[in-house]
């Protein structure tokens, strides 16, 4: 079995289970990062962290089950990062400042609204970052995640890298429900991001020496893909030069 063959049997695997129990709010979860139940009790269990209250700043997915993380941590004046989607602008990133939204936490917070309420930045003007957070569909305890498939998630993490915007560092955290998290290997390559923690509801695992990639794997990245983010164009460019 190929590799993506194997992840996409992880993937319909986790989604099967999560339909079947009822453990998500969409009527099927296939297709999509779950938006599991017990989010919230997720993001209360990671806000516990010492790691959590000491961070100012946060890099979070936009999806719905992450939201109750990018609420809690506006309330708790956190800077939180979000990315455009498919970061697909020039300023890829919306920059959700607690001191200067006009909006409360819980509507700004939510990804179709970050367009009418946020600033887009580009990536040089990120501030380093402290805990970044990734949605998934599955995820085993030596920290190996998959998502959707579409791989926006470790783009965004090698910009961040190469930017020096993601040092040792900085935790990186994903939350699931606890059905997410599988025995199985999941196949992994050079340029797939590891989590140092998943976050579910019922506990907090320590993942051992997760995987982060140095940067930009431009062998890894088709013309297209390159061709439809602006910030990969301008660091092809620098890259020529």
């Amino acid at each position: 079995m190929t590799e993506e063959k194997t992840k996409q049997a992880v993937r319909t695997q986790v989604w099967d289970a999560l339909d079947e129990a009822q453990a998500v709010h969409d009527e099927s979860v296939h297709g999509r990062i779950p938006n599991f139940k017990g989010a919230e009790q997720a993001a209360a269990r990671l806000a516990s962290l010492p790691r959590w209250h000491d961070a100012r700043v946060i890099k979070s997915v936009p999806d719905k089950a992450q939201l109750p993380v990018r609420i809690r941590a506006l309330e708790e004046n956190k800077t939180v990062y979000m990315a455009v989607p498919k970061l697909a602008a020039p300023k890829p990133f919306y920059l959700l400042d607690p001191q200067a939204l006009t909006v409360p936490p819980h509507t700004a917070a939510v990804s179709r609204n970050a367009a009418n309420h946020a600033p887009t930045v580009e990536v040089e003007e990120l501030h380093p970052i402290d805990i970044i957070v990734l949605g998934s569909v599955a995820v085993n305890r030596s920290g190996t995640r998959i998502g959707k498939g579409a791989g926006y998630s470790d783009i965004e993490f090698a910009l961040l890298t190469e930017a020096g915007l993601i040092s040792q560092d900085t935790l990186v955290v994903t939350t699931v429900h606890q059905l997410q998290v599988v025995d199985r290997p999941i196949p992994a390559t050079a340029h797939d991001v590891s989590v140092d923690l998943i976050v579910t509801p019922e506990e907090i695992i320590t993942c051992p020496e997760p995987h982060r990639p140095s940067g930009i794997l431009w062998e890894r990245l088709d013309t297209s893909k390159i061709a439809a983010i602006p910030a990969l164009q301008v660091r092809e460019r620098a890259k020529q030069h």
